[in-house]
């Protein structure tokens, strides 16, 4: 299905962090693709937040950066201001996708057309996925529910993940079985989550030795195809 291989791998990061630039040459290292989610109204802020009680670093690459920050992956929508979609009005939805998809598209040079939905919790619902797909140049977008398989699905505007990274022995588990699964239908490990959450330095969850550690892991085996979310799913 991708190039002749019936399985494929792909990253998703969201809010746009400094901490994109790190993770982006530990999967350039390893051969590996990725998608980058981002609210063009707060690129380029500088701020901290606390996440799971540790404070860490959430600043915005800067507006001039982004070409060149992503080249060679995908950048997407992540709203323009990362507000809670189904709380808005249908004409608020449509404004913070679509404007946030054109500053992103003038800011990369090619048509954006991916999306992640924002916030945590229930952040989308049918009457949010329906506007994007009929009112915006958006033609596929990640929610945050994980799915624990490689199973492909056919709504690609409420598209589930299969693991969140922060769920660390889950996403080895699951990696582990599909680099060994043997396949004749298309199969997709799809990895999400934000970057700055490798700095909480707690071993609780994902730190940067073990990103790399699980990247090496996914690397370099002939049957998988790694691509960026719209390689893949479009």
């Amino acid at each position: 299905m991708w190039n002749g291989k019936n399985k494929a791998f792909t990253f998703s990061f969201d809010d746009g962090v400094l901490q994109d630039i790190r993770a982006i040459e530990i999967m350039n290292k390893y051969g590996l693709k990725g998608t980058f989610n981002l609210n063009s109204a707060l690129i380029g802020n500088v701020r901290q937040i606390v996440t799971r009680g540790h404070t860490v670093n959430h600043s915005k690459v800067a507006p001039k950066d982004v070409k060149e920050v992503y080249k060679n992956h995908e950048v997407a929508v992540h709203t323009k201001t990362h507000p809670l979609l189904p709380s808005l009005s249908d004409a608020e939805v449509i404004n913070e996708v679509e404007n946030d998809r054109q500053i992103l598209s003038a800011l990369c040079g090619y048509e954006v057309i991916g999306m992640a939905y924002p916030c945590g919790g229930e952040n989308n619902d049918e009457r949010v996925a329906k506007l994007i797909k009929e009112n915006s140049g958006v033609k596929y977008s990640r929610t945050i529910k994980s799915t624990h398989n490689f199973d492909l699905q056919d709504d690609l505007y409420r598209f589930n993940p299969s693991v969140y990274f922060v769920q660390k022995e889950k996403m080895f588990e699951l990696g582990k079985q599909f680099i060994e699964l043997k396949t004749d239908e298309p199969k997709l490990f799809y990895v999400w989550g934000h970057t700055y959450e490798l700095d909480m330095n707690d071993p609780q969850y994902l730190c940067w030795e073990e990103f790399e550690e699980f990247c090496k892991m996914m690397s370099g085996h002939d049957d998988i195809f790694y691509g960026t979310n719209k390689e893949i799913l479009l």
